[in-house]
Order: structure tokens, then sequence, then C-alpha cells
């Protein structure tokens, strides 16, 4: 990552090189953070944020899970977002949301705490990210567990549910993987360290519901709409193990990997090792929305 560019902290662009917290940062030491991943792409139409208005409704719910006082409304998050990516002079980019409880007093209650907010972005061109979108993906099953619901709040996108999936992704990459699919704690798929999951069989796509530990993806709802706007349908029920192993086809969605195949889970190949038919079209179709060229989701754009 370059260090250029401004950063939005607390209602102010500082330089990059200002946006500094203390190291005494409630969250920094007890993972007191929230946070969104958001892409703006280089449209024909000029450049264009995809699903804004998801992504910061999610930012505040997140906020409200972890009793967040929030010192900025919807509008002025949204508005300081467009104003980042602008003072940076970037078409197509990256824009990472923080909210966290900042310096003040230390101790594990965090509510004393005043809540801080930055916004930076970064240039990220498309095709960033090649495991999964030019050739397929290779995951392993981590050894550890997705944390459930019961222990923290699994649809807050929250830093703290991220250190589990940390050592999941470091556990795939240290063993030759691309990538780590996580379990729940009875055994069922959850999702990916950052992405859901899809499976393809005889045709069939079927995903985890969000009641199995995985995230609200707003990829993953907008893959979903996808497929039912184009006369499709998606079964949501629990997935074995067994059923990625058998699988036709497998693929996952992000907001950094948007749709990427995956052809090897483990040691088993998934259908004949090369991205699915269903998984290209998928890919071809997501894109269309988020360029503009598909102009059913047109209202899913925000051009700046």
């Amino acid at each position: 990552m370059k260090e250029k560019g401004k950063i939005w902290m607390n209602g102010k662009l500082v330089p990059f090189k200002n946006a500094k917290v203390h190291v005494l940062t409630h969250a920094l030491h007890y993972s007191t953070s929230i946070f969104e991943g958001i892409r703006c792409y280089n449209t024909a139409n000029g450049s264009a944020i995809f699903r804004l208005t998801e992504h910061v409704d999610r930012f505040f719910n997140s906020a409200k899970l972890y009793s967040m006082k929030m010192q900025f409304s919807k509008k002025e998050i949204t508005d300081a977002i467009i104003k980042t990516i602008k003072a940076n002079g970037l078409q197509e980019c990256y824009v990472r949301p923080l909210a966290y409880y900042g310096f003040g007093t230390m101790g594990l209650t965090p509510t004393p705490n005043k809540v801080d907010v930055s916004i930076a972005c970064w240039e990220w061109a498309m095709g960033e990210g090649k495991a999964g979108k030019f050739s397929g993906a290779k995951c392993k099953v981590s050894s550890w567990l997705k944390i459930d619901s019961r222990f923290q709040p699994m649809q807050a996108k929250a830093a703290s549910n991220y250190a589990n999936a940390a050592l999941a992704r470091v556990e795939a990459l240290d063993n030759g993987y691309d990538e780590a699919i996580m379990l729940n704690i009875h055994g069922k798929v959850a999702e990916g360290s950052a992405e859901n999951i899809f499976v393809v069989k005889n045709d069939i796509i079927k995903t985890p519901p969000l009641s199995a530990g995985g995230l609200d993806g707003i990829t993953r709802d907008s893959v979903i709409k996808i497929i039912e706007e184009n006369g499709g349908s998606i079964i949501e029920r629990d997935l074995e193990r067994g059923d990625l192993y058998s699988a036709d086809e497998i693929f996952m969605t992000g907001t950094a990997a948007e749709v990427k195949s995956v052809t090897q889970i483990d040691k088993v190949i998934i259908g004949d090792a090369k991205i699915g038919k269903i998984t290209k079209e998928l890919q071809k179709s997501f894109l269309d929305a988020a360029m503009g060229n598909d102009k059913r989701f047109l209202p899913w754009l925000t051009f700046i």
C-alpha cells in the first residue's frame, strides 16, 4: 500500500501519514471496532460506489450491536465516503470505513470511551486477487471452527470476528492453499475466511443459511438477487463437508473477491478442475451489474 493521499478522521481529511491513533486506543487492546469493505468501480459513466447505502446501513447496524454511540449520521458517513474518494483522485478503489472505541479509559468496558470514525481508500484495480478469477482457488477446510452467534454477534462486521478468520487463513496459506473454509460448531459449512460460499450440484445452487454463522454479505445478497432476477433460484440450507467434496462447482463471494471459483477442497478436485459454467455466468453477470452494464441493477450504483 502506498502512503499517499488523504484519510478522513472524525470529520477532517488528514494526510495519510498523519492518520494515527494512540497506543492505548481501546480497540487496539480489546478488538472493539467495526468496519466495512466497499468497492468503487470505474464504469463507462464514471466512478460508482457499489451498494453504498447497504454498506452504510450494515456499518451502523454493527455499531449498534457493539453499543457504539456514533457521532455522525448515516448521511454524514455517506458524504464522507464520497468526499474521501474524490480527495484521493481515485477512479477505482477499495474503501474502508472504521468505527472504534478510542483512547480514554483503559479496561474491558469500552462504553466510557469516545467512538472514533475513520475512512480510508486505496487503489484497487479489477482483477486483483487472481486466485479464483482466472483459475480456480484451492481451499482447505480449516481446523479452526467458526465462532458461534452465542459467543458474539456474527452479523456485526467486527474486528474481533476476523481474528478467528485470520487464524484459518494463515493455516490455509501455510499448507499451500489459497483460502480457508470454516465449519461451525455443529460441523456444518459456515463460510470462507472472508467470503460466503455457494455449492452447485446438478445445476442446483445451494448456500448455507446465515444461521450457520456466515456474515450477511452484500455481494452474497447481490448474487442471489441476480440469480433470481434471471429466473433462477437459490436453496439456503445447512451444508455438510461432503457437500463440498461432491459438488459440481463451488464459488465464493465477497467485496474483494467478487465471484471466485473454487476447484479444489483439501485434496479433492471439484468438477473438472476448471471454472464451472454457472460460476462463469455469475462472474459476468455480477461484473455487468457492478459496471453499470445491466440497467436492472443501476440503483445499486452511487455515481460520484
